[in-house]
């Protein structure tokens, strides 16, 4: 596989995600830490930054962690490379993986042309066509209570709301991720998060996907079922739109150990071959 890898994490979460998801696979195929770039995205980890809403709109966070990878990976980059593709674009092949928001920060980094993107593993995509899907609309409501009411009382009112019971009921675990964003550090002061990022879309019609394959970019896509925050039906107009293989994996419902187990022998699959 290429030797420099990007790892991009989810709303809400922060680089330790996709690092503790990924990094045995990686250490299993030989790829030494060095080449890893992982990215706290704005308002995530260890980032300072915040901003106005239109500082979370996906391609400017997009070209924000494009940025970031550069200087973790020694390549040459600057404001120019970052507004204009590919002028300063490093030219060593990259793979990229990038969970649920991640996925689609990945999507927008190889359609925009920002990184020199070889094949991008998608986990768990749960950003379309639409602004503010189904799927997505319990994160607003998470960041205004988190913004009116505190982390606690937040979270308590939260469970009442038809958001949270309709996904609660379909995957107590997905209800249990959404109450994660409430103890979350720093979470009221970067509610914004909740309340923008959700209104993006990862990419205007199915025609877009097809242009990875076009770039020469080799795709995976991994779903799961019964997860109502990430539809296994997105994760498969993803992979037919990419014209790439789509692997399904057990439910967070029969265990985050199991799921995690498969994907990351899937992913290690796929990136083992020549």
């Amino acid at each position: 596989m290429t030797s420099e890898v990007v790892l991009l994490h989810g709303l809400g979460a922060a680089r330790s995600q996709p690092l503790g998801l990924f990094g045995p696979v990686l250490d299993g195929l030989g790829v030494p830490p060095g080449p890893i770039a992982a990215p706290d995205v704005r308002a995530h980890g260890a980032s300072t930054l915040i901003g106005e809403p239109g500082d979370f709109a996906l391609d400017r966070l997009a070209r924000e962690v494009a940025e970031s990878t550069r200087a973790m990976l020694g390549h040459a980059s600057g404001a120019a490379a970052a507004s204009a593709p590919p002028a300063g674009v490093p030219t060593r092949p990259l793979t990229i993986i990038g969970i649920s928001m991640g996925a689609a920060l990945a999507l927008r980094i190889c359609l925009l042309g920002l990184l020199p993107v070889e094949r991008a593993v998608f986990v768990r995509p749960a950003f379309g066509d639409r602004s503010l899907p189904p799927n997505l609309r319990a994160f607003p409501v998470i960041g205004e209570l988190l913004r009116e009411l505190g982390p606690a009382a937040g979270a308590e009112r939260f469970r009442h709301t038809d958001p949270y019971v309709r996904v609660a009921d379909e995957s107590p675990a997905g209800g249990r991720g959404l109450l994660t964003q409430f103890t979350a550090p720093d979470a009221a002061r970067r509610a914004m998060r909740l309340v923008e990022i959700p209104r993006n879309r990862a990419f205007d019609a199915d025609g877009d996907l097809g242009a990875l394959a076009s770039r020469g970019i080799r795709s995976l896509v991994v779903g799961a079922p019964r997860d109502p925050v990430h539809p296994f039906a997105l994760a498969e107009r993803w992979a037919g739109g990419l014209g790439s293989p789509l692997e399904r994996v057990p439910p967070r419902d029969d265990g985050q150990p199991a799921q995690d187990a498969a994907i990351r022998a899937i992913v290690g699959g796929w990136l083992s071959r020549p």
